[in-house]
């Protein structure tokens, strides 16, 4: 029987081997946006030079939909269970986009950011979801329940027990 090593603690009582498994991992996915990025999506590299775990992602609307041409960012931010637990992603910056699921606070509606995350997504899948999420609207408007949701919501859309208005939100 082979024994494991004790894992040991940093200061803020996180597995140190955890730590770094999920530092890891997002130097991989952050080499694979670096040098394959999903469509109209480039790494904001300034983002990065002081933590791994904050990422901007800016991000044009894709051509032939009705955010052709404007510019967006997503701000990424990684937890010490990444990726065991999905990122906080939303819209950052002065344009959040006028979408259905899409709060004027830049928090997305999107299941695979809560209860449909999997550790076999990563930040390119997110990426690719979001765009696919722009680019087949039909009209901009916000949630139904904009103005109620932004004075209520919590800082972070991860601690939001999202309510949907249709199949997706």
């Amino acid at each position: 029987m082979t024994s494991r090593p004790p894992l040991c603690a940093d200061a803020g009582g996180r597995g140190v081997s955890n730590m770094a498994s999920m530092q890891k991992r997002l130097q991989k996915e952050l080499l694979a946006l670096q040098n394959d990025p999903p469509p109209g999506m480039t790494l904001n590299e300034k983002s990065v030079q002081n933590t791994i775990t904050q990422w901007i992602v800016d991000m044009e609307g894709a051509p032939g939909t009705l955010y052709e041409g404007e510019k967006f960012q997503l701000l990424f931010k990684f937890s010490s269970r990444y990726p065991f637990d999905s990122p906080q992603v939303m819209f950052t910056g002065e344009n959040i986009p006028v979408h259905p699921h899409v709060y004027s606070n830049g928090h997305i509606c999107l299941s695979i950011l809560t209860e449909d995350w999997s550790p076999a997504l990563s930040v390119q899948s997110v990426c690719l979801s979001i765009i696919s999420m722009l680019s087949s609207c039909k009209e901009k408007r916000r949630p139904p329940d904009n103005s109620f949701y932004v004075r209520t919501c919590n800082k972070n859309p991860k601690k939001t027990k999202w309510w949907y208005h249709d199949d997706t939100c």
